[in-house]
């Protein structure tokens, strides 16, 4: 019939060709998509793997190496081929010889370069500036430049500077040791050949034979202070260490002082807290602060005043006992302050001649206060006065004896009090130095 309806019927033999062939692509994809990122991590593992060129040219210590170096006291730097730090220890980068990886002093790492050369082991002493601002000492090495296997070079560094400082002290030491028996002896020695020239001469004998007596006791004073010296320098104080009261070492200095100050009708005067104790050795306490108090009467005038006082005061750790000892005499300049503990050392030297000072009073003072575990500070200006000042720790049984006082009393607990309390403080009777008329 020419009207017919005609319909198209799918072919269900193509359709499922096409879903195969798009499964199919989409399964190669997949598989593309793995094999390209295996091979990119594949790639990047290669590239990160040590090749047989770079396993031959990367330094690497020999086995032991890095433990030693690791123990020793001098600073150690190792070399590579191109000068470049393989190790170095935490001295060498202290001292400033390591800064960006690199060697920064030039003349070892020119003595490196010559020792890889040709094998030879290299030692010199080097002056090199300190790190910062270069001012002050300038620091003291010595350098040892050594081959270590066949490619690398090892730098060792010791620091002298101490060393040197206390070489220039013991050096200084001895020349001004030299020079201060050499005043009295030759003196003896002259007055020696007048006296001679003089025998029939009573007065002039006379005269002659007191000048020798005094440079004598001038030089038995100067051997004296050497053995203190050298006692309190090697002693340890604390090996017999005792509780000292302070009130008797006081009283020892100014019985001490005694004459010297009533011939300059100067007042001496003690003060302070009483019943205080520190732990020492009684005969370098009681030798110190003498010392202090028989420079305070040397060096102030006529009809003045020297006052000792003692007090408590608290610090951290532990109370420390303060004993200062005030004059009013001619003062330390600026200058001077830095100084005036150093052995020999004289703010006037004619002065010192005059009273018969040997300039070591004041380093044995530093000396035993430092072995007791405390210091001595000074305050002065000229033509007022000066204030030195030894802190010591207090004994334990001195401090636990107030306690008990303190309970039994029924006070409590002691506190510290304060430095304006007339009780304690050992200033109020010496307020400022002033010259009396």
């Amino acid at each position: 019939m020419a009207g017919a309806w005609t319909f198209a019927v799918p072919n269900l033999g193509d359709m499922d060709v096409n879903a195969a062939v798009a499964a199919a692509a989409a399964i190669a994809g997949v598989l593309t998509g793995v094999i390209a990122m295996l091979a990119f991590r594949w790639s990047e593992r290669e590239q990160k793997r040590p090749t047989r060129t770079s396993l031959h040219t990367d330094p690497v210590l020999p086995p032991g190496v890095d433990t030693v170096l690791s123990v020793l006291r001098s600073s150690a730097v190792v070399l590579d081929e191109a000068d470049a730090v393989v190790k170095a220890s935490s001295a060498a980068y202290a001292l400033g010889l390591v800064r960006g990886g690199k060697l920064a002093v030039e003349p070892m790492l020119q003595m490196a370069r010559d020792t890889r050369r040709d094998g030879e082991i290299r030692q010199v002493e080097l002056d090199l500036p300190r790190r910062g601002n270069g001012r002050g000492e300038a620091l003291a090495v010595s350098a040892r430049v050594a081959p270590l296997g066949s490619r690398l070079v090892l730098l060792l560094v010791e620091d002298l500077t101490e060393a040197r400082r206390i070489e220039a002290v013991r050096r200084d030491f001895v020349a001004n040791v030299s020079h201060e028996l050499k005043t009295p002896v030759g003196a003896l020695s002259l007055l020696s050949e007048a006296v001679m020239d003089a025998a029939d001469d009573p007065e002039a004998v006379e005269r002659f034979a007191g000048r020798m007596q005094i440079e004598a006791t001038r030089l038995t004073n100067l051997v004296q202070e050497l053995i203190d010296l050298s006692r309190v320098q090697n002693d340890d104080p604390l090996d017999d260490a005792e509780p000292v009261r302070v009130d008797e070492l006081v009283a020892e200095a100014i019985d001490r002082c005694r004459h010297a100050a009533g011939t300059k009708q100067i007042t001496m005067a003690a003060g302070g807290t009483a019943d205080l104790h520190v732990r020492g050795n009684r005969g370098q306490l009681a030798a110190a602060l003498g010392n202090l108090v028989e420079n305070a009467v040397n060096y102030s005038p006529a009809r003045t005043r020297v006052g000792i006082a003692a007090r408590r005061v608290a610090a951290t750790g532990g109370d420390l006992i303060e004993i200062a000892v005030t004059d009013q005499g001619i003062g330390i300049s600026e200058k001077d302050k830095e100084r005036v503990f150093e052995r020999f050392y004289r703010v006037d030297p004619a002065r010192s001649r005059a009273t018969g000072g040997t300039g070591l009073g004041l380093a044995i003072v530093k000396h035993v206060v430092a072995s007791h575990g405390g210091e001595v500070t000074v305050w002065s200006a000229e033509g007022q006065g000066s204030t030195f000042t030894l802190r010591l720790p207090e004994a334990g049984l001195a401090r636990d004896r107030a306690r008990q006082r303190s309970d039994r009393d029924g006070i409590g607990d002691e506190t510290p009090r304060s430095a304006s309390s007339p009780q304690t403080s050992p200033y109020e009777t010496f307020p400022a130095p002033e010259v009396l008329p």
